[in-house]
This record gives C-alpha cells, sequence and structure tokens, in this order.
C-alpha cells in the first residue's frame, strides 16, 4: 500500500499526475506507438536528467523529440552533429562591434543554438570529442563560457542526442565516463506489424494534427522540484544501492556472472538517477512514494551504458540488456 503523501502538495501532484497523462496523449497524436520511450522521455525531463537515444534510420527519433517540444511551452533547437562542427558553432561565439556614437569597439557574444529549453543533439557520435565535450559540460553546468566570461542557458534545459549504431565508419563514439552524464540511454526498435501499418496509413495520406502545448517552463521546473520531494522507503533505497553495486566486478555484492562477464560496473551516478526517475515514475503513476518495481522499470535505460561487458560475455552471447535482466532475477 503506498503511504499519503508527506509533503503538503497533494493538489500539485494530481495536477502532475493528470498533466503526464496528457502530454503521452499529444505525443500519441503523432508517435505511434512507443508508449515506454515516451514515457521514459518524460520521466528524465521532470527528473533533470538528459537521454541519448539509439536507433537505426527512419524510427521517428526526430519526430519524437520535435513532437515532445511542440506538447511543451518550450524554445527548441536542433543541432546536426558533422564532421566539422567546432564548439563555437553550438555555444556561441564572440564578436567585435563599434559603438556608432562613440566609435568605440566592444566585444559581444552571440548566442548558439544550446540557448533554447529543448536541444535535439542529432547524430552525436559524428561530430570531434571537442564538441561533444562542449554539449556534455553544458549539459552539467547548465551554462557555457566564451571569451572568459560565464553565460546561463534557459531553464529548464533538455538535451536529447540522437545515435545511429550502423554506419560507424568516421564516428566519435562517446567513452563511457561521457556517456555516464545521460541519465537514460534509450533503444528504439522496429515496430510491431500494427504499429508499423498504422504508421504508413498515417503518414501516406492528407493529415493534419494538431499539437496542443500542455506545460510552460514555469510549470516544469515546478514539477521538477516537487518529484525530488517524494519519499522513498529505506528499503527501495537500498535496493537501488544493491543493485548498481552488484554490477562491479570483484566487489563483495557481485555475482559468479558478473565477475565473469563484466569488466566495469555502473558508478554512484546510477543510483541517483534510479531512485530520482523512480519518484517521478511514481507521480507519473499516481502515487507518493517509490516502490521496488519503479527501480526495477528504469534499470535498464539507467544501467544499459554505464556496465561495460568483456570478451567471454562477447563469446558466449551476453549483451549488458542481458546481463541487466538476469541481475534483477538475482535480486529477487
Amino acid at each position: 500500500m503506498s503511504k499519503e503523501p508527506t509533503f503538503s502538495k497533494v493538489e500539485t501532484a494530481e495536477a502532475f499526475t493528470r498533466h503526464f497523462q496528457t502530454l503521452r496523449e499529444e505525443i500519441a497524436k503523432i508517435v505511434v506507438g512507443q508508449d515506454d520511450i515516451v514515457e521514459q522521455l518524460l520521466i528524465s525531463l521532470f527528473s533533470k536528467g538528459h537521454c541519448i537515444l539509439v536507433g537505426v534510420p527512419g524510427l521517428a527519433k526526430t519526430l519524437l523529440i520535435r513532437t515532445l517540444s511542440e506538447s511543451l511551452s518550450l524554445s527548441f533547437n536542433r543541432i546536426q552533429f558533422t564532421l566539422d562542427l567546432m564548439p563555437g558553432d553550438i555555444t556561441g561565439t564572440e564578436i567585435i562591434e563599434e559603438d556608432p556614437a562613440t566609435g568605440k569597439k566592444h566585444f559581444r557574444f552571440i548566442h548558439g543554438p544550446l540557448f533554447a529549453n529543448i536541444i535535439l543533439a542529432d547524430e552525436i557520435n559524428r561530430t570531434p570529442p571537442k564538441t561533444q565535450a562542449a554539449l556534455l559540460e553544458s549539459m552539467q553546468e547548465y551554462h557555457v563560457t566564451a571569451g572568459g566570461h560565464r553565460h546561463d542557458l534557459e531553464t529548464p534545459f533538455f538535451v536529447l542526442a540522437t545515435q545511429n549504431p550502423i554506419e560507424q565508419e568516421g564516428t566519435y563514439p562517446l567513452p563511457e565516463a561521457q556517456l555516464d552524464r545521460f541519465m537514460f540511454n534509450l533503444w528504439l526498435d522496429y515496430p510491431a506489424f500494427q504499429e508499423e501499418l498504422d504508421i504508413v496509413s498515417q503518414t501516406t495520406a492528407p493529415r493534419k494534427v494538431d499539437i496542443k502545448p500542455v506545460l510552460d517552463a514555469n510549470q516544469i521546473l515546478t514539477y521538477q522540484q516537487l518529484v525530488r520531494e517524494v519519499p522513498v522507503p529505506q528499503s527501495v533505497l537500498e535496493y537501488a544501492v544493491k543493485l548498481v553495486s552488484m554490477t562491479r566486478p570483484n566487489t563483495h555484492d557481485a555475482p559468479d556472472f558478473v565477475n565473469k562477464y563484466m569488466s566495469w560496473g555502473a558508478g554512484p551516478r546510477a543510483s541517483q538517477y534510479l531512485i530520482i526517475g523512480g519518484k517521478a515514475r511514481a507521480l507519473a503513476h499516481g502515487r507518493y512514494n517509490v516502490t521496488e518495481e519503479d527501480i526495477r522499470k528504469l534499470s535498464i535505460p539507467v544501467l544499459r551504458h554505464r556496465i561495460v561487458t568483456n570478451y567471454a560475455a562477447e563469446a558466449e552471447g551476453y549483451t549488458t540488456v542481458s546481463l541487466i535482466e538476469r541481475l534483477l532475477d538475482h535480486s529477487g
């Protein structure tokens, strides 16, 4: 049984649950299927996290993100990452201007495309590490630095980066330490047969759909703060930390199969994201405290990019997802 909320914001919590469902319904007007992906995107948004989406071309990654932005009264920019993209191309740059009245010259900062609430970083693995680092720094610090001056980004600030798992020639894959900055790693699968029928039917005939904005920036900031106030039972907190600690080979908590198939496990940031994501998921489902089921539901997108398998796992056909599923079975 869920406990009654210990914070005095019941009406706000109920409004959050309604708005969360309304957002899902608005996105579903355009995006067919992908229900779990949509829920996880919204959980990340309200948890002040960022997402990386992986999928082959044509699975509507860009459409999904654009539809999400249309359902929110937020500014949106798409950045197409390319081999020649430089850090200043995304953060902005300083230019020299002359004051017509005095004739004196001064520097003026021109905002780059990062100055928006929602950023679609398309094919982030196609740009050099220096530009990737500029994006990742802004995700962590919520500001950019140019000419020795700090420029704060707009809030809320939500980055959705996409990667194409094929055509890896000429790419710069994000190292694990940088992938760790993303709350979720979401893999978009091919649609089911009926879903693909619906997609083809809807996209090959005249059709106009209006997406109604559901929330504005101030409401989202309020909900992000509300999420952090959701209580977490001590047993659930311990479950999340224990699950993450089990991913670390050659430690006290690691099962034998982790020692055999993993070369590296998840850090404390995984535990933090499991808990904060669990809080957002609980509220989205109309509950006022987090359960172990919330943690289990989010374990794959949180852990997928934070554990590294070894050659033994590859030789025997184990993937990160199959090992996470085995961990969940092992943890009860």
